[in-house]
C-alpha cells in the first residue's frame, strides 16, 4: 500500500525526466552566478562609497579618464544577452527532446488519460481495459499517453518521469512515458481546476514488460459474481468475507443510486459518470490520492465525501452499520 507522498523529481527515472533535470542544474548554476556577481559588485560599490565619504569635501580625488565606464557597460549589456540566449536555447532543445509527439505507431503501448473534476479516468486502447487514477506501464518502452479534457483544463505532470503537458477540452495532447526501473511514481495536476486541485492525484506503477502483461489480462476480465468470489477458495478474494454478506454487498450496490455513475464489468452497473469500479480492490488508492484503499477508508468515502473531500462530484449514501459492511464487503471482493 502507497502513503500520501508530495511529488518529487528527484531521482529522474527516464531519460526524458534526466533531461529536465540537467536544465534545472543549468539553470541553478547560472542563476547562482550571476546572484554572486551582483551581490561583488554592490558590496564593491558600498565599500567604495564609504571610503568617498572619508575624505573631506576638498579632499575628494579627481575622477579619472578613460574607457572604463564604456568597458562596464558594454559588458554589463553584452554578458546578460549571451546568457539569456543560451539558456533559452537549452530550454527549447530541452522542449524539442521531450515533446513526445511520436507517430502513433511508433509506441508498442497506449493509454488515454481523460482529466475530470477531480480524478483521472484512464483507458487502454484494443483492450478493454479502464482504471481511475493509476496508469500501468512497463518498463523500458515508450509509452504514448493521449491526454484530454472533459471539463476545465487540467495539467498532467509525473516529475520522475517527464515534464507537465496541459489537459485541454476538445483537444488531444501526447505525452511520452518511459520509466527506467519498476515502480510507483507519483503524478499530480499541475494546472489549478478547481476547489481540490491539490488532491488531483496519481500514480504511474512501471512493471516489467511479462508483469505488466499480466496485469493487463487480469483487469480485461469482468469483474466476479458473488458466488464466484468466495466459493474458489483459491481466489484472490477468498477471504473477503461469507458469501452472503458478498451478494447482500452487490444487492446493496445494484439498488443503490451507484449504478448511475459507476461501471462494474459483468454486471448491470453500466454508470460513467464517476470511476470505472471493476477492479476497484486492486487499486493502491480512493479519491484521486486523498484516502488509501482500506476498509476503514471505504466507509468514510462512502459516508461522507464531501467532508473527505469538498467539492467532488460524488453524494453521500445513508446506509446503516451492516449494509455499510456488506457494500465494503462486496466492493473489496472487486480484484
Amino acid at each position: 500500500m502507497i502513503t500520501a507522498r508530495i511529488p518529487s523529481m528527484f531521482p529522474p527515472a527516464s531519460d526524458d525526466a534526466s533531461r529536465v533535470d540537467s536544465h534545472w542544474q543549468l539553470l541553478l548554476i547560472v542563476g547562482a552566478a550571476v546572484w554572486l556577481v551582483v551581490v561583488t559588485v554592490a558590496l564593491v560599490a558600498v565599500v567604495r562609497r564609504r571610503r568617498t565619504a572619508e575624505h573631506p569635501p576638498g579632499d575628494v580625488p579627481e575622477a579619472r579618464s578613460g574607457n572604463g565606464h564604456l568597458v562596464v557597460g558594454f559588458l554589463g549589456a553584452v554578458v546578460p544577452a549571451l546568457i539569456i540566449i543560451g539558456v533559452m536555447t537549452d530550454s527549447v532543445l530541452v522542449l524539442r527532446d521531450t515533446a513526445g509527439t511520436g507517430d502513433v505507431a511508433d509506441a508498442a503501448t497506449i493509454v488515454e488519460v481523460d482529466g475530470n473534476q477531480f480524478w483521472w479516468e484512464v483507458r487502454y486502447p484494443g483492450h478493454d481495459v479502464e482504471t481511475a487514477n493509476e496508469i500501468h506501464i512497463p518498463t523500458n518502452q515508450e509509452v504514448r499517453v493521449e491526454l484530454t479534457s472533459s471539463d476545465v483544463i487540467h495539467s498532467f505532470w509525473v516529475p520522475q518521469l517527464s515534464g507537465k503537458v496541459d489537459l485541454v477540452p476538445g483537444q488531444t495532447n501526447v505525452l511520452t512515458l518511459d520509466a527506467d526501473e519498476p515502480g510507483t511514481y507519483w503524478g499530480q495536476c499541475a494546472e489549478y481546476c478547481g476547489i481540490q486541485h491539490a488532491w488531483m492525484r496519481f500514480v504511474v506503477v512501471a512493471h516489467e514488460p511479462q508483469e505488466y502483461a499480466g496485469w493487463l489480462d487480469a483487469q480485461a476480465r469482468p469483474a466476479a459474481s458473488a458466488d464466484q468470489t468466495d466459493a474458489d477458495a483459491d481466489g484472490p478474494a477468498a477471504d473477503v468475507g461469507p458469501v452472503s454478506e458478498v451478494a447482500a454487498g452487490r444487492e446493496i450496490f445494484m439498488s443503490s443510486s451507484c449504478v448511475y455513475c459507476h461501471t462494474i464489468g459483468g454486471t448491470e452497473a453500466r454508470g460513467t459518470l464517476g470511476p470505472d469500479l471493476t477492479h476497484l480492490a486492486s487499486r493502491q488508492m480512493i479519491g484521486a490520492g486523498v484516502l488509501p484503499n482500506d476498509r476503514e477508508s471505504l466507509a468514510r468515502w462512502i459516508e461522507h465525501p464531501q467532508k473527505v473531500k469538498p467539492g467532488n462530484a460524488m453524494p453521500g449514501t445513508d446506509l446503516d452499520d451492516d449494509e455499510l459492511d456488506a457494500l465494503i464487503t462486496y466492493l473489496q471482493s472487486l480484484e
